[in-house]
């Protein structure tokens, strides 16, 4: 399994950006892809999750409304469109993968430990 991010950069608020998760290794049809990222100095948070098997998907309450996640499973890929960016969404964003769907009946997979394989991560900025 290999997962590698792209698309970070430096952008100005209010503006957007695209990242991008390609995926190696296995099938996105049987796994879910999340969306983590980590500020200077705190900890890794999910902020997003897409599963193709039950079609869910989850955001955090920090984005939904300005970020959208999507697959596109012909391309093994998995999308992060950021829009209305913040200062505060500056971080390294990383994508993740585990052979589970993103809910499981209960709750949402959210925590780090949830996911086994994992991107190197990208770099966003927001600033002006």
């Amino acid at each position: 399994v290999q997962l590698v991010e792209s698309g970070g950069g430096l952008v100005q608020p209010g503006g957007s950006l695209r990242l991008s998760c390609a995926a190696s290794g296995f099938v996105l049809d049987d796994y879910s892809i999340a969306w983590f990222r980590q500020a200077p100095g705190k900890e890794r948070k999910a902020i997003s999750c897409i599963s193709s098997s039950d079609s869910r998907t989850y955001y955090a309450d920090s984005v939904k409304g300005r970020f959208t996640i999507s697959s596109d499973n012909a391309k093994n890929t998995v999308y992060l469109q950021m829009n209305s960016l913040k200062p505060e969404d500056t971080a390294v964003y990383y994508c993740a993968a585990d052979y589970h769907n993103c809910y499981n009946g209960e709750y949402y997979y959210t925590s780090v430990g949830d996911f086994g394989s994992w991107g190197q991560g990208t770099q966003v900025t927001v600033s002006s």
